[in-house]
């Protein structure tokens, strides 16, 4: 760029406003509840501890989470709760309640885009698992509305997102099975999900996050009964199946995960020697095993994970 003095015009700022530097805000990441009411957060632009951020209205397991760049929301969870919570990521502080599930629903999956949160299948009561397909405007508290649904009903899946495109994978139908399915939808347009591919390994509860062209599918517990450690890829704008990226630090199962478009962190989960508080992640755009990130605050499982720059937030 040209070393101007003095107050440049109109046509000059346009012609070289490419140069101009961008601002680009912290990344960060939080998991809610899990055995805990507690809300941990951690910076994902650097590996370390987590620490307190607030509590949720109640303490909930089996819940999910869901983001925009300022706000996350934490729908679901235990008895098959119709809640749903939310944050302002930018002040520390409690949940507050952000409206109910049309299909009250524990363990169900979660994706976002900048605007629009989407909440897929679960547990309603007496354990029976749902198809449903719901939807949030994040910005807007209130309650769902119907979206479409999975081509079959399930729990325990997990959800990866581009600003375009969310992609649900894995789960279980019932108390034995293990799932290998994957299925996306386009966020903006309401309608069913379309078959997309297979995982590498069937499992229950593995967890996901990625960029915005990659999404990566960790952990779970296989039809072998084993927690795994096995950490999958696809690349969210074609269909295809699941190829191996990895393990992790520790196999695991019940976990929750956050990213940014170059990290995913894994959190916590439980695995042989019980609930975790283990923090591990992987460099997105590359394969290879997870690295030890640090540790939350305490052991638990199955909580929701979020965070203000996943690859659904162009």
């Amino acid at each position: 760029m040209p070393n101007f003095n003095g107050v440049w015009s109109l046509t000059t700022q346009l012609q070289y406003r490419s140069d101009w530097p961008v601002f680009a805000p912290p990344a960060i990441g939080f998991m809610a509840g899990g055995t805990r009411q507690g809300i941990d957060t951690f910076s994902l632009d650097s590996t370390g501890n987590a620490s307190d951020f607030g509590d949720l209205l109640a303490s909930l397991t089996y819940l999910t989470g869901l983001a925009s760049s300022s706000r996350g929301v934490f729908p679901g969870g235990s008895n098959s709760t119709s809640y749903m919570q939310y944050i302002t990521m930018s002040t520390a502080g409690d949940a507050q309640d952000f409206g109910d599930l049309i299909a009250a629903s524990e363990d169900p999956s979660g994706l976002s885009n900048s605007t629009r949160g989407v909440i897929s299948g679960g547990n309603v009561s007496g354990n029976a698992k749902v198809n449903t397909i719901q939807y949030i405007t994040i910005a807007n508290t209130g309650n769902t509305t119907d979206f479409g649904d999975l081509s079959g009903v399930r729990a325990a899946s997990a959800s990866v997102e581009s600003p375009t495109r969310g992609v649900i994978g894995g789960g279980t139908t019932n108390s034995s099975d293990r799932l290998n399915i994957i299925e996306y939808i386009t966020i903006a347009n309401t309608g069913n999900a379309t078959d997309f591919g297979d995982l590498t390994v069937g499992r229950y509860s593995p967890e996901g996050s990625g960029s915005s062209t990659r999404g990566v599918f960790g952990g779970g517990n296989s039809s072998s009964g084993g927690d795994e450690d096995t950490i999958d890829y696809i690349t969210i704008a074609s269909t295809g199946n699941a190829s191996d990226f990895g393990n992790l630090t520790v196999g695991r199962s019940n976990m929750s995960a956050c990213g940014k478009k170059t990290r995913v962190v894994f959190m916590a989960g439980n695995g042989s020697n019980g609930n975790t508080n283990i923090l591990d992640f992987v460099t997105t755009a590359s394969t290879g095993n997870a690295s030890d990130f640090g540790d939350l605050s305490n052991t638990r499982k199955r909580g929701g994970g979020c965070s203000n720059s996943h690859g659904g937030i162009t």
